[in-house]
């Protein structure tokens, strides 16, 4: 004798469901041969796309920023405005009257470059050097007689003493063309080694959401999301950074926080320019399955023998299909199983 059981099924985050059992009464025959009384509600199966989605709190700005900090100690004598924009070759902030020039590369500058050094930074400096219209050398990771001549021009172009060695804080290398977010120190302050005189960021917007350690699925990278700006429009963005952040405890009864932060990339940079700094709201797809059965969650019951099934009924008779589930999303699941096709008709338990 084969008993099912009506399934009510509770969606937990992350598409996993738990179900309260209720029973349906017994059933005589073989799963595929039992007549049951037709159910009152019914529904279709249904082909689809199902799409795990879930909508998250962003802040719409600029990403996250970098500090710049003074490698040298004396007086800040030029600072750049907030919200300033600085290309290659740009001084970003001056000490004692000698720039701090910004230069592109990923390594960030941390020793002295002279004639006899080797390395990637070196290689950054000869690529720049080059992209600034200086010659006679040869692109590579050596710093050369040849290189030091380019540099003992580039200095001089800078009204500065050509000694053709690059001194460390005298560049700033920094992945692209920045925006200045916030100057901390001020002009005619005395500053020491190792303090901070600006933060900056990129110069296209970005958008910024931080998950709780629980959502982390939700970060793919280069996963598409949709971003649903303040005059309800919507635009299309990627993950184009994930990193885990830890938020420091508010006070001595509260404990630290680890969230995962995620910057979304957006393609469409007029879509945004109204906007410096916007609350948006975030909606990521976690998974999807693409022209998969579904039918509404409701739908399922759960048999004795264990897994789930649904009730077929033809509009005489019904009768109990073992069905093997896949993802629960929007309140309907993804169904397989013998005989189950699209627009077969199925019992929704009162």
């Amino acid at each position: 004798m084969r008993k099912a059981l009506t399934a009510v099924v509770v969606l937990a985050a992350g598409g996993a469901a738990s179900a309260f059992l209720v029973s349906r009464g017994d059933t005589s025959q073989a799963t595929n041969q039992a007549a049951q009384a037709v159910p009152i509600n019914t529904t279709k199966v249904t082909q689809q796309t199902l799409k795990d989605t879930e909508t998250q709190d962003g802040t719409l700005g600029f990403g996250t920023s970098s500090s710049a900090v003074n490698r040298v100690a004396g007086t800040v004598t030029a600072v750049p405005d907030s919200g300033q924009e600085l290309r290659r070759g740009n001084t970003v902030y001056s000490i004692d009257n000698k720039p701090t020039t910004l230069l592109y590369g990923a390594l960030p500058a941390y020793r002295k470059l002279a004639i006899g050094t080797e390395g990637t930074d070196v290689l950054q400096l000869e690529q720049n050097l080059k992209a600034m219209g200086y010659t006679g050398f040869t692109v590579d990771d050596e710093y050369t007689d040849a290189t030091a001549a380019a540099v003992e021009e580039w200095q001089e172009d800078l009204g500065l003493d050509e000694t053709g060695v690059v001194e460390l804080g005298s560049v700033l290398f920094a992945p692209g063309h920045l925006r200045v977010d916030s100057v901390q120190a001020e002009e005619g302050s005395p500053l020491g080694p190792n303090q901070p005189v600006l933060s900056y960021t990129g110069t296209t917007r970005a958008v910024t959401v931080q998950l709780d350690a629980a959502d982390q699925r939700l970060a793919t990278l280069n996963a598409a999301v949709t971003v649903a700006l303040p005059d309800g429009k919507s635009v299309p963005g990627q993950i184009q950074k994930v990193s885990t952040v830890i938020i420091p405890a508010e006070g001595p009864d509260k404990d630290p926080e680890t969230k995962v932060e995620v910057i979304v990339a957006i393609a469409n940079q007029k879509a945004v320019t109204a906007w410096s700094s916007a609350a948006v709201d975030v909606t990521f797809t976690a998974s999807e399955r693409k022209n998969v059965l579904t039918v509404p969650v409701a739908a399922l019951v759960a048999l004795r023998e264990g897994g789930f099934g649904v009730e077929v009924t033809d509009g005489t008779t019904s009768r109990y299909v073992p069905v093997k589930t896949g993802l629960f999303a929007s309140g309907q699941v993804e169904i397989s199983g013998t005989g189950i096709t699209a627009g077969t008709t199925v019992g929704i338990p009162k």
